[in-house]
């Protein structure tokens, strides 16, 4: 462990929930790495992934985006494909684009989106897209006929959240350079929107644990039951 890190360690009360504000407020002051660290927020819940109904997985829109220029690569042809284009994508193509990856191993992007009439293509990409968590799927909204919306609501900082086999969320919510209120912010949209979701056949406390960190940075424990001041 470096001397940074036992410093920022030593800043915080490990055996203290913070309130979301307090632990951010934290986190900002850390003296951290030397680049504009991602703050990510982990969240344990009471769930089985391995139930299908206690599968918590979805899409948000973030109010203050992620502060990360997400690269978008579109599957669409005519009409689809020149919105997608216009909306901003960073690549687009049909069976082209697939011999790429294919081919080529290109993933250079953060979100692949497809037409419904793509997926015939794009399903058999899934060696290649699959591992990397880069395969459209409807759920996420990465396969839909409005290709052009859904590139535009990624760049704005639209996210996908799914629970990981051990029953926790990884998220990522902004920047340490992002002001207080609007990690605040980001923060609580997150942590609403997983309550929304909850699944019915989840009995007893839903939030296991909640902690907030830096890239570089030491985990901070928050209190999941403390609301917006």
């Amino acid at each position: 462990m470096g001397r940074k890190l036992l410093e920022q360690k030593a800043k915080i009360d490990k055996e203290r929930l913070y309130s979301p504000r307090e632990a951010l407020e934290l986190l900002k002051d850390l003296d951290g790495a030397k680049f504009d660290e991602s703050v990510e927020v982990h969240v344990k819940l009471n769930v089985d992934p391995r139930k299908a109904d206690q599968m918590v997985r979805g899409t948000l829109m973030l109010p203050n985006g992620t502060g990360k220029v997400r690269k978008v690569a579109v599957f669409a042809v005519g009409e689809n494909a020149r919105e997608a284009e216009e909306a901003g994508a960073d690549v687009v193509g049909s069976e082209d684009l697939a011999a790429r990856i294919r081919d080529e191993g290109f993933t250079e992007f953060d979100v692949a989106v497809a037409t419904p009439d793509q997926m015939s293509i794009v399903g058999r990409l899934g060696p290649f897209l699959g591992p990397r968590g880069l395969m459209p799927n409807p759920k996420s909204g990465t396969v839909t006929p409005n290709v052009g919306r859904a590139v535009e609501e990624i760049k704005r900082g639209k996210v996908e959240y799914r629970v990981d086999r051990y029953g926790i969320i990884h998220g990522i919510i902004g920047k340490k350079s992002f002001d207080l209120d609007s990690l605040v912010e980001n923060y609580f949209a997150l942590r609403d929107e997983l309550q929304r979701v909850r699944p019915a056949a989840v009995k007893g406390r839903y939030f296991r644990s909640v902690a907030i960190t830096s890239t570089m940075g030491p985990s901070i424990k928050v209190d999941p039951a403390v609301e917006k001041d």
